[in-house]
């Protein structure tokens, strides 16, 4: 259903990034394969402006090839003022699915998430949300992001009662933030659904830019997600490593990341993002290159540790 490789408009996407650009990067993303593009409410900056500037790309570049197209959205974090703008109520879901949907002039979307587990919120409350979003037909599909491997089977066994099966989960997985392997990809296979890694170049430590140290312009340097101080000595030893053995494969050290992350069949496909063209095609050339030697994926466990840069890891720990 998905291709091995996905486009995630969480960074570069928003009013920050000219609309070219971002034009170029997501046609491009088609002729080469790319049939599932995912977003969030929130995603920008500002919040909803990824939306709004990919309905405008569909609408103007894609629009006849919608019923080739896998596009989703999520809800779950900070969107707006107020109880309702947050988190995993019934009314929150329900209502930012029909602001997006508004915002990217899409009748549905194929597969709509609850961003993030929300601890105050009933479990039978937020699943509830994502079988109503199906049998409206305003989503496809129902998907989950972030949960641990607890909450994982709980939403499995709600939505199959409510008969609304859990399609995919988006947990975040890289080199550098291995916590899926430790029982929600055996949760995942065992109970056939289906497993989307976000972030499998570990916010961009893994791409070779930080390899020689903090450049400019980088978003470490900007205060976001990824902060200076994740990037320490140590685990910059760690990432040379793997760069030595991307080299020994013929690859980048980003392809490396990424063809390790599909090694494992459980995995459906990877998420990544772009900020222009030639990242986007260097990165593509990683799917079907996932076979690894048992020496290759030893030396590589060596160095591929877990270095504290999952900031998701509060709502997969709930």
């Amino acid at each position: 259903m998905l291709p091995e490789v996905s486009l995630g408009l969480w960074q570069n996407f928003g009013d920050g990034k000219p609309l070219e650009d971002q034009r170029a990067i997501l046609r491009r993303a088609f002729d080469l394969g790319v049939t599932h593009f995912d977003l969030a409410n929130n995603y920008g900056p500002p919040y909803g402006s990824a939306e709004i500037n990919f309905g405008r790309i569909m609408r103007e570049d894609l629009r006849p090839y919608r019923d080739e197209l896998i596009i989703s959205t999520k809800a779950g974090y900070d969107m707006w003022p107020g109880p309702y703008g947050d988190h995993g109520s019934r009314k929150y879901l329900l209502a930012s699915l029909d602001q997006s949907l508004r915002r990217m002039g899409l009748e549905y979307v194929d597969i709509f998430y609850s961003h993030r587990f929300d601890p105050d919120t009933p479990l039978e409350e937020t699943m509830g949300a994502l079988a109503t979003a199906v049998r409206s037909g305003k989503a496809l599909y129902a998907g989950i992001s972030s949960y641990s491997a607890e909450r994982t089977l709980d939403a499995i066994a709600l939505l199959r009662q409510m008969g609304t099966p859990l399609l995919i989960h988006q947990p975040s997985y890289s080199m550098l933030n291995r916590w899926i392997e430790g029982g929600l990809l055996d949760v995942l296979g065992r109970e056939g659904v289906g497993c989307i890694a976000f972030s499998p170049l570990a916010q961009g430590v893994l791409t070779g830019k930080y390899l020689g140290g903090m450049p400019a312009g980088s978003r470490a340097t900007q205060g976001g997600s990824l902060s200076s101080d994740q990037i320490s000595e140590r685990t910059l030893v760690h990432v040379r490593a793997l760069a030595e053995i991307a080299a020994s494969r013929g690859q980048s050290l980003a392809q490396l990341a990424l063809s390790w992350a599909l090694r494992d069949q459980r995995v459906t496909s990877v998420l990544i993002g772009a900020s222009s063209v030639a990242q986007l095609e260097e990165n593509l050339a990683a799917a079907g290159n996932t076979s690894f030697t048992e020496d290759e994926l030893a030396a590589i466990d060596r160095d591929a540790v877990e270095t504290g840069i999952n900031i998701w890891a509060e709502s997969s720990a709930s």
